[in-house]
């Protein structure tokens, strides 16, 4: 392609349009004003831009390049990228570069691109067991890139999402603490950048225009309404991710002569450690022995965080317009390797024609299975069925804590569902149930799904159904059946010893 035909096809940062120009929702007045960690500060984003492309064509000073460790990553962007730029991106990559560590950030010229630079970072691999980790290094690779983009003197950058689903990180997450850093990046060196580009494709374009509103608000109602539908955990003043419980201050040592505080999540190797003596030797010898003390009791974080937890439900407003962006994903995305899982599942009906939605704790690997991707299932399964009455069946049977999601979870699937499944709910069998798997309804219908408890029954034996349920609606697993009779006996022999009741199998 000929200079002219490329120069053409070049993007100039005046025909996006600005994140405070686009359309701003009609929203209700807030029943009560809240301070907002993220207010509406129209300065930070007059310098915010959105583009639904992969940002090769955009006239900026920087470019951000999402890769591998060796940069050289075999994805349609990375191939583009390179062909766009000419050989020389590729000699100064092996002859200068040669690699980047993940959470790391470096720079290269940009060659045949409009863009001057390139900033090559490489995301996390995602896995459930080292969460923390991951986020740490996600929100490494942001703060990396613009820090780099600072000491540089590039006032205008396009960044697309880090946070690939090639490396399986689930998308809502990874877009949440990439928009939280680049919010508390520009409170702190706004002054530096005139403009960010997001640039935004597939699954990301109905993801960052919500998140935006939350970190973004544009005026004091949006910033009311993003109050209650941020995350739990909203970083520290840097956009960190922060685990209170982990932020144990630890003091004392055997010998006495001086003890370490340790800041920070232990799956980071770079927490700051520090060396000093709280006591003087009179004070420590007058002890007779070292001790060690916790600074912050962590029960007493627990019960703030639970404090936290118990906040207003959020408005029907603000649930239906979260519920239809994840339809619209639902509608859209392949599910079928969920759906293989058989732990949720339509069948029959009950005496009163009400559906019944079936759902299998043991089938749900939950340690494992993508929650994004479940989450999703459950709204194409429920949405057809919610708008009328319907009740749900869930077998605890034999479930284990590889079955069991997190509360958090939990807590998410209920304030991403809207009215309808809470309003048209008649009845929620739990069969099978345990102590623990009974503490945890009780909290959890007490504290954040108090509208749905008492329609919450619990049943010993599947037989307890069939006062509501006759046996030929319910497609029980052989396995729950096969537990059942060893569990309540005397439930199969009244049905053998019955003149074919409605309670035979």
């Amino acid at each position: 392609m000929d200079t002219v035909e490329s120069a053409s096809l070049v993007v100039g940062l005046e025909t996006l349009v600005k994140w405070s120009e686009m359309e701003i929702p009609e929203y209700s007045p807030p029943v009560v004003v809240k301070d907002s960690p993220f207010p509406c500060l129209p300065h930070l984003n007059e310098k915010l831009r959105v583009s639904d492309g992969n940002g090769l064509n955009l006239d900026v000073m920087a470019l951000v390049h999402p890769s591998s460790e060796s940069l050289k990553e075999s994805t349609p962007f990375t191939e583009e990228l390179y062909q766009k730029a000419g050989p020389d991106l590729m000699r100064e990559v092996e002859a200068e570069l040669f690699n980047c560590r993940t959470g790391d950030a470096k720079l290269s010229k940009g060659y045949d691109l409009p863009a001057r630079y390139i900033i090559h970072t490489v995301g996390p691999r995602y896995n459930i067991k080292y969460k923390t980790a991951a986020e740490s290094a996600l929100y490494n690779c942001y703060r990396q890139t613009l820090l780099l983009a600072k000491e540089n003197h590039i006032s205008s950058l396009a960044m697309g999402a880090i946070h690939t689903a090639r490396r399986s990180y689930p998308p809502e997450e990874g877009a949440h603490i990439a928009i939280r850093t680049l919010r508390r990046m520009l409170e702190k060196h706004g002054d530096a950048f005139e403009a960010i580009v997001l640039t935004i494709h597939g699954i990301d374009e109905s993801l960052y225009p919500d998140l935006l509103r939350l970190y973004f608000p544009r005026n004091k109602q949006e910033e009311q309404w993003a109050v209650d539908l941020l995350p739990d955990d909203i970083g520290n003043e840097e956009g960190e991710p922060v685990i209170p419980e982990r932020q144990i201050r630890i003091t004392g040592d055997p010998t006495g002569r001086s003890f370490f505080t340790v800041d920070g999540d232990d799956s980071n190797n770079s927490s700051p450690v520090s060396e000093q003596s709280p006591f003087d030797s009179d004070e420590i010898n007058a002890r007779g022995h070292a001790f060690t003390s916790i600074e912050k009791d962590p029960d007493a974080i627990k019960a703030e965080n639970m404090k936290k937890r118990r906040s207003e439900e959020p408005s029907d407003f603000d649930l239906r317009h979260r519920y239809e962006r994840l339809l619209r994903k639902a509608r859209t995305e392949d599910l079928s390797d969920f759906a293989a899982h058989r732990c949720v599942y339509q069948s029959g009906v009950d005496i009163f024609d009400r559906p019944i939605i079936v759902f299998v704790a043991r089938n749900f690997p939950a340690t494992t299975v993508n929650l994004g991707k479940a989450l999703l299932y459950i709204i194409h399964l429920l949405d057809p069925i919610v708008s009328q009455d319907y009740v749900i069946v869930y077998f605890h049977t034999l479930c284990t804590s590889a079955n069991q999601p997190s509360f958090s979870w939990l807590k998410s699937v209920y304030n991403s569902l809207d009215s309808r499944y809470r309003q048209n709910l008649k009845s929620f069998y739990v069969v099978h149930p345990t102590f623990w798997s009974k503490l945890l309804i009780w909290y959890f219908t007490t504290f954040t799904a108090g509208r749905i408890k008492e329609k919450v029954q619990m049943c010993n034996s599947v037989h307890y159904l069939y006062k509501t349920i006759h046996p030929d609606q319910l497609d029980v697993p052989p396995f729950v059946l096969e537990h059942d009779m060893k569990q309540n006996p005397i439930d199969y022999r009244d049905d053998e010893n019955s003149d074919g009741g409605s309670n035979s199998l």
